[in-house]
């Protein structure tokens, strides 16, 4: 594994190459986040055992990249994604008092008018249209997320303290494909946030970012739960998913003062067809015991025949508690955070 970088605000985690000498991923949970991925250097066969040919390893790499921002009072989230055929984009804002929801998308057919960052630390993702943009730039421990649009427009910076303990994973995705998670909540957040030209106060916000990258399923979903708030003194967040990182190990962490702990396998149980409906997650061992009241939601569906998307994230309210290793518990009462339900066939 990656040796853990302990340094001072602002420095870069140490060099860490995802792609090996041998032309393939590392696998494993890492205690630093990767700083290369090697992409040229990956050796891509088909199932058949023959190496894919040029046009293959372009369009079966996929990468997006999400940023979220709760508070007691609001939820902001912005997300890239590059599926090769196409680039598309969204940021919304959810105002819990008033249950509205401010939001802008974009597409571009093969991703024009958009990039993706090429390290999970460094570079830019960007996507614009006439009217709107979204970057999200990582610069090691620290994200920047800016926005621009007619109603919502924010230039915000994510920092982790130090040490930094975010969640990165490589593992085999399929038979032939393999997929990078990185991912860190409850992190602090600085900057400016504007809704409908009016001034969003940041005080008591906290952040978390998603960079995941790979050779995925041509046919996927997954399911998937994050919160980033506090519970009396102590800062928490977690993030929980089923449907993709599932050989060997899972994303599934969470994060206490600071600290992350590493959980284990979680059903998600929820009725699409009700959506206002509770979901229930848990743990077989019962460590996880966790409840989510949907709000609002962001749904989208596409339907190509080639390609294909049913996504619906959706922001509500935390119940329930998570039982740590060594003893200590992770309490939600109704913290802000997000859930998501995805099928894809890209």
């Amino acid at each position: 594994m990656a040796a853990f970088l302990e340094s001072e605000p602002g420095l870069q985690p140490d060099p860490f190459r995802l792609i090996q000498a041998a032309g393939q991923p590392q696998y494993g949970i890492f205690n630093q986040p990767v700083t290369e991925l090697g992409l040229a250097d990956f050796i891509y066969r088909t199932p058949m055992d023959k190496l894919a040919s040029r046009w293959v390893r372009w369009a079966h790499y996929k990468q997006f990249q999400f940023v979220s921002v709760c508070h007691a009072d609001w939820i902001l989230a912005a997300a890239i994604a590059d599926i090769r055929y196409l680039s598309s984009g969204f940021a919304y804002f959810y105002q819990r008092s008033s249950a509205s929801l401010t939001e802008f998308k974009l597409l571009q057919p093969l991703g024009r008018r958009s990039k993706m960052s090429p390290s999970p630390v460094a570079g830019l993702a960007q996507i614009a249209g006439a009217k709107s943009r979204i970057s999200i730039e990582p610069m090691g421990y620290h994200w920047q997320l800016s926005l621009q649009s007619t109603e919502l427009n924010a230039n915000l910076l994510l920092s982790a303290g130090l040490p930094a303990e975010p969640l990165a994973l490589c593992l085999p995705t399929g038979y032939n494909g393999w997929t990078y998670t990185q991912k860190h909540n409850a992190l602090q957040v600085t900057g400016e946030l504007t809704v409908g030209q009016q001034p969003v106060a940041l005080d008591g916000a906290l952040g978390g970012y998603d960079f995941s990258a790979g050779y995925m399923r041509r046919e996927t979903s997954w399911r998937w739960a994050s919160l980033s708030g506090y519970s009396g003194n102590d800062v928490i967040g977690f993030n929980l998913a089923a449907g993709v990182n599932e050989t060997g190990a899972t994303e599934n962490c969470c994060w206490l003062n600071g600290k992350r702990y590493l959980l284990p396998p979680v059903q998600f149980s929820f009725n699409r067809q009700q959506v206002d409906t509770p979901w229930q997650l848990f743990s077989a061992c019962g460590a996880v015991q966790l409840q989510f009241i949907p709000a609002a939601r962001r749904q989208e569906r596409l339907n190509l025949g080639v390609l294909a998307s049913n996504f619906r994230q959706y922001c509500g309210s935390w119940h329930g508690q998570i039982m740590l290793s060594d003893g200590l518990q992770l309490s939600c009462n109704g913290q802000p955070g997000l859930a998501e339900d995805h099928f894809a066939r890209w």
